[in-house]
This record gives C-alpha cells, structure tokens and sequence, in this order.
C-alpha cells in the first residue's frame, strides 16, 4: 500500500512539469520485450508475455488520451516476425482476432471517438485476422478525433517500395508525369497516407535502432530508448519518455 502511494506521489510529480501546448500530436512505439519478459518470468509460455503486452497498449492508448496525444501507432508485429516458431506466430494471430474483435464494442474507444487502422500488408495475414481487422476498422471509421495505428505485416523497406509501385503504375497509366514525382507524393502512397508523421518514436526493452518501423516517416521524428521491458512499462516510464521530447529543441535540420 505505502508503495503504491508513493508510486502516485512520483507520477504525480514527474507530469507536473508537462506542457499541453508542446504535446506530441503522434507518438509512435516500438513495442520490444515481450519475449524477454516471458523468459524472465520463470520461462512463462511467450504468448502469455504478448498477452500482457496487450494490456500495456491499452494502457498507453489510456494515458495518450488522457494527455491529449491525438495519434499513437504501435508496431505489433513485422514481415519477418512470420519466421518466428509456429506456436508463437499462431498465438500471436489468435491474439490479434480476439482483440480487434474487443475494438469493435470498446466502450472507451466510441467514448474518446478513436479511429483504429492497420498499416502493412494486411493480405499476408490469416482470413481469420483480416476479417477482424476489417470488423474494427468499420466500426470506427466515422471517427476522425484521435487515431489508434497499428503496424502488422508491416516493413518500413517494403513500405517505400510499394510506394513507388503505385506511382510507377499511376506513371504507366499516364494519371502523373514522372516530373510530378515528389517527396510528397511518395508520402501519400504510403501504408499510413493522410497521417501526420510521427513526433516522437519510443522504442522499449533497451534496444536503440528502428528495426524498419517508419522509415521514411521518421526523418524529423525524435527518437527516445527506456530500458523497461514492453509489459513492464509504467506511466512514469511513458511520461519520462514525453518530457524528454518537450525538453528537446526542435529544429528540423536548420
């Protein structure tokens, strides 16, 4: 009890210094540690560790709400996490199933009027998966207040690739010239076009490299390293992360 008290003295303290006006509009998080966390854990099954991952993104999803973050865009799951052990790539689809399905009636997510999308290559995903995505992506879609992002079947390479495929293919069909080919253009042909790029990324569990997430996106964004494994992430951890961007003067190459 008295730790838990001083627990909320400290986050209290910490979120004092928080400027509204200097908030991230987009944060985006490199969910990492899941795994390590499970070994940790006496060697629980890894899927009990992405499970409890999932009640960290809530979370998160939770406090950026209650911030004013208008964006968060979680990477849940990469191209190349398919060569991962078979248990843990079915574990990890069957969590994806039940907790798009969750979305679809969240009474917070129609409370705070969130919007939820996927970023990647959705058509590499089970028929299963794809239809639950498509159940919370519908419900939601009227939604344009605060947006939920997550990245499955996602490569931030392959991203710019396909980019370039459907401006060739817009080239070929004579729809722009290749003089109208600009960074922007790029932009809109991405798996996240119509989002602003991310302000901060947050990447747990200690590892400091982007692994693919973002990469054209993430030309300006600021990047902040915890070493908090993925399930143990507090609000303190998430605050630290904010006034570490708000303590950083911005200036976008000048």
């Amino acid at each position: 009890m008295a730790e838990n008290i001083l627990y909320r003295i400290y986050e209290w303290y910490i979120s004092r210094g928080l400027v509204p006006e200097k908030m991230p509009k987009h944060v985006a998080i490199i969910m990492d540690g899941n795994r390590r966390y499970s070994k940790l854990q006496g060697n629980i099954d890894v899927v009990k560790g992405h499970e409890i991952g999932v009640d960290t993104l809530e979370k998160v999803l939770d406090w950026s709400i209650e911030l004013g973050i208008e964006i968060i865009t979680a990477y849940a799951f990469s191209t190349e996490n398919f060569n991962r052990p078979k248990h843990e790539v079915e574990g990890l689809m069957n969590l994806f199933v039940i907790n798009f399905k969750r979305l679809v009636n969240h009474e917070k997510i129609h409370k705070n009027e969130v919007k939820v999308q996927v970023v990647g290559r959705t058509e590499l995903l089970p028929d299963n998966v794809r239809e639950a995505i498509h159940e919370a992506e519908e419900a939601t879609a009227h939604y344009n207040k605060r947006f939920f992002n997550l990245a499955i079947g996602y490569d931030g390479r392959l991203e710019i690739v396909d980019s370039i495929k459907k401006i060739i293919e817009d080239v070929q069909a004579g729809k722009v010239s290749i003089d109208d080919v600009d960074e922007d253009m790029v932009s809109k042909n991405l798996y996240t076009a119509g989002l602003d790029d991310p302000n901060l990324i947050i990447r747990t569990s200690g590892e400091e490299r982007l692994s693919g997430f973002l990469l054209w996106q993430s030309s300006y964004s600021e990047l902040y390293f915890c070493e908090t494994l993925w399930p143990d992430l507090r609000k303190v951890d998430f605050i630290r992360a904010i006034r570490s961007y708000q303590a950083r003067d911005r200036r976008f190459g000048v």
